[in-house]
């Protein structure tokens, strides 16, 4: 008998979780997730998953109750004689403490991973990890989708006629120049030097862009100062106009702010975190219908690599 997949939401991402259902074609399980007084909290299906393919939908953002609810929704689902578990984590956070660049710190995505497999996971359905390697951390599948599923065709739809791509910092160059290639475009490096997180002391331009249309892309949001500061100094260098791509809005601190003062045309984010508030100048592109897919190729034992543009160019 073959078993039937059931698709559950933590509350952070409910709002996404019932687009991902819709676009597979199925409506989301029920589940209750209460607190006590004291703020403890308990998940409760309220349905039959014994025998079942359980996805769990999740992004880990603050606050970190998310990722605790998370973990305890996988562990409700064991007990429940579920067959499978996948947590579906659209934003994995702490992502970014992905090493130990200083002494005496954590690194903050080994541990939470070692907790998801801890709970009994079986896979992790997760986007824009701001590290690819730290898919090493799990001892368990990880299916790592790619943005630029998203982004390319919104580029494409631009028609911009001088397309430059831009990295803003070293560590994003490989990024950048994946999705360059594809467009057959040149690329520049905006090299930055941070005193403390979320402060950068100065940046510099790698490359010219004279006259050009620039499109900076990354992984994530967070305070838009270096976002907000790349766009002022490509402009200073000649760029006709700048946009930026990032898949996670983050968003904290003085984000709108910045992003509302700079000299950005627009930022182009998903929808793996809820905006706290509506900008004219952010545009959200959905990640619904790429998790749908992920989720039933995952079901049906089906790749996940032809979701990537660079596969479906390749086999093309």
């Amino acid at each position: 008998m073959q078993m039937s997949i059931k698709i559950f939401s933590g509350t952070g991402s409910q709002y996404l979780a019932e687009k991902i259902a819709q676009k597979f074609g199925a409506a989301l399980g029920k589940i209750t997730i209460s607190k006590f007084s004291d703020g403890e909290i308990q998940p409760v299906f309220q349905e039959s998953i014994r025998g079942d393919m359980v996805f769990l939908v999740q992004s880990t953002f603050a606050p970190a109750e998310n990722m605790l609810e998370l973990l305890l929704m996988i562990d409700a689902a064991r007990r429940a004689s579920a067959y499978k578990v996948v947590a579906v984590i659209p934003y994995y956070g702490y992502a970014r403490q992905d090493r130990k660049d200083k002494p005496r710190v954590a690194i903050g995505s080994k541990l939470m991973a070692n907790m998801l497999v801890a709970a009994g996971a079986d896979r992790v359905i997760t986007m824009d990890l701001h590290a690819p390697q730290i898919q090493g951390y799990f001892d368990i599948p990880v299916d790592h989708l790619d943005s630029s599923a998203i982004f390319i065709p919104y580029i494409q739809q631009l028609q911009l006629e001088n397309l430059t791509f831009a990295a803003p910092d070293v560590g994003s160059a490989n990024r950048i120049r994946e999705i360059a290639s594809y467009f057959n475009a040149e690329m520049v490096i905006c090299d930055k030097h941070r005193k403390r997180a979320n402060e950068i002391a100065s940046m510099v331009v790698i490359g010219d862009v004279t006259g050009r249309d620039v499109v900076l892309i990354d992984d994530i949001c967070d305070t838009g100062g270096t976002l907000a500061k790349a766009a002022g100094l490509l402009k200073e260098k000649g760029a006709r106009s700048v946009r930026a791509l990032c898949t996670h809005p983050v968003l904290s601190g003085n984000a709108y702010s910045n992003i509302e003062k700079s000299v950005l045309e627009e930022l182009v984010v998903c929808d793996t975190i809820p905006m706290k508030q509506k900008l004219d100048k952010v545009k959200v592109l959905s990640v619904a219908e790429l998790f749908a897919v992920a989720i039933r190729n995952a079901y049906e034992n089906r790749s996940i690599t032809g979701l990537f543009i660079h596969s479906q160019r390749r086999n093309s």
